[in-house]
């Protein structure tokens, strides 16, 4: 989001609670598609998100 400045630019205006936009839902099948392990690149780093054996989601550095 932005404002408009006096001068005609417009400046980043951080979200507030009630400005929130609604969070992307993703499936996980649609992620994973036939894979157990998928990478991540978050600000120049590697994660591991992976399916254990019981289904459940970790996400490792």
């Amino acid at each position: 989001m932005s404002t408009l400045r006096s001068d005609g630019s417009s400046a980043a205006v951080p979200l507030t609670h009630s400005e929130e936009r609604p969070l992307k839902r993703y499936q996980s099948k649609d992620l994973f598609r036939l894979n157990r392990e998928i990478e991540i690149e978050h600000q120049g780093r590697i994660y591991r998100m992976r399916v254990t054996q019981l289904n459940k989601l970790i996400l490792t550095a």
